[in-house]
This record gives structure tokens, C-alpha cells and sequence, in this order.
């Protein structure tokens, strides 16, 4: 029995993932969705889609919210999506109808009839230029895809660069601590419980536990918190 998969793929985990689970289960409600939070762009390396090619049998349907969800490297989309053609998978792009697998098999199908006469040479050439057409769009949707991600990081990168000009500081500064509400209780209760800075009369581990009681600390937070402390007293 031939199944209906879904992939979904983000780059960065700012980014919501379900949005293509939404996408998919509108169409394909019974679709075995399989997420992805993945930073690249290369098919290689890819856990859950690797996963998902090694199960994937003739008759089945793969379903992608784009193509840029398959791959944004377009020489990479290309030979996945052929590959997958040519192993009888259905492939399904909601936001690029047009080349989903199905259409390009109709397009294959509507090849001229050969007559039996010379003109069989002329006919024969039209039915792989028709072929040629409907291939080239495919091969343009993941050209499409990977020159929007391109394009998305020159802007980036073009920011950076005109924030400099201007003596802005991208990202953090060297050195620079950042205070939260919950670094300042934490250290706050540090100073006061901890035998180490002469307030309290509690070792690190009780110190954590009664931390822990109030606010949700972990070990490397309470030892970089502490540490900071120390720094800030051997400053004074």
C-alpha cells in the first residue's frame, strides 16, 4: 500500500516549522509528517530526509510546502528530484503546482504520435523538445529557490557592511556581559548563601539546590554566574 509522507525543513530555529505542518495536513491529512531543524543547504547530511529516502518505495508521495524545502542548492534539487522520478515517487510542491511529478509525467505523455513516414525525424524532435520544456521549469523552480536564499544573504551581508561604516557594533561586543532578571536573583542569592563569598554557609552544591528552589538554574549557568561574581569583586 503506497504511502503519503510530508517533509518539513527550517534552517534556523528562529524560524516556525509549523506552518509547512499546517500547509501539508490541510491537503494531506493523514501525510507521516517528518521535521527537520537543519542549518545548510546540501542534501548530504540531512538526518530526517535520509531517513525518509532509505524507506521510500515506487507509489509513494513525498510532500514539500516549496522546493526550497527539498533543497535551495539547485544542482542538488535537480538530481533528487529525477532520482526520485525515475524511482516511481510522487513528488508534491503546494507552492509549485506546476512541477509536481504528476505534471511532468502528463507532459511526457503528450508526446506527437509518430506516423510511420519521414517525418518521424521532425515529430521525434518536437516530443523531446516538449520534454526538454517541461524538465527546464523544473530545473528553473530550484534555480529560483537557491538565487532567493542567495540573494536573502548578500542583503545580509551588505547590512553588515554599511552598519560598519557607520561605526556600528554587529553582534556582541568582546567581554560584554549581558544581565537578565534571572542572572541578577541568581547572583544576588549566590552572594548571600555561598561560603565563597563570606555571607553564607553553604558550599556550591547546596547553594545550586536552594537556587534551584526558587528559580530553575543549571550547573554551567550557577559556575559562569559565580565566576562573573569573582571577576567583578577582583575588579573592585
Amino acid at each position: 500500500m503506497s504511502k503519503i509522507y510530508g517533509y518539513c525543513r527550517i534552517s534556523t530555529a528562529k524560524q516556525n516549522i509549523e506552518r509547512q505542518v499546517y500547509n501539508i495536513n490541510r491537503e494531506y491529512p493523514t501525510a507521516d509528517i517528518r521535521k527537520e531543524v537543519y542549518t545548510g543547504t546540501k542534501i548530504q547530511g540531512r538526518k530526517e530526509l535520509d531517513k525518509l529516502l532509505k524507506v521510500i518505495k515506487a507509489g509513494d508521495t513525498i510532500v514539500f510546502d516549496s522546493v526550497s524545502r527539498m533543497s535551495r542548492n539547485a544542482d542538488d534539487g535537480v538530481e533528487l528530484y529525477f532520482k526520485l522520478y525515475n524511482q516511481g515517487v510522487n513528488l508534491v510542491f503546494l507552492k509549485e503546482r506546476t512541477i509536481n511529478t504528476e505534471n511532468y509525467k502528463k507532459a511526457l505523455e503528450k508526446n506527437i504520435a509518430l506516423t510511420g513516414t519521414k517525418t518521424d525525424i521532425i515529430l521525434k524532435a518536437v516530443n523531446e523538445y516538449l520534454m526538454e520544456l517541461a524538465k527546464e521549469q523544473i530545473i528553473i523552480a530550484f534555480e529560483q529557490a537557491q538565487k532567493e536564499v542567495d540573494d536573502l544573504h548578500e542583503r545580509v551581508a551588505e547590512g553588515i557592511r554599511e552598519a560598519k561604516k557607520k561605526g556600528k557594533t554587529i553582534g556582541r561586543e568582546a567581554g560584554r556581559k549581558y544581565t537578565s532578571k534571572k542572572s541578577v536573583k541568581v547572583k544576588e542569592l549566590i552572594l548571600k548563601h555561598c561560603k565563597t563569598f563570606g555571607n553564607g554557609n553553604l558550599n556550591d552544591t547546596d547553594t545550586l539546590a536552594l537556587i534551584n528552589g526558587n528559580i530553575k538554574c543549571s550547573r554551567v549557568s550557577y559556575y559562569k554566574f559565580k565566576n562573573e561574581l569573582k571577576e567583578e569583586q577582583e575588579n573592585k
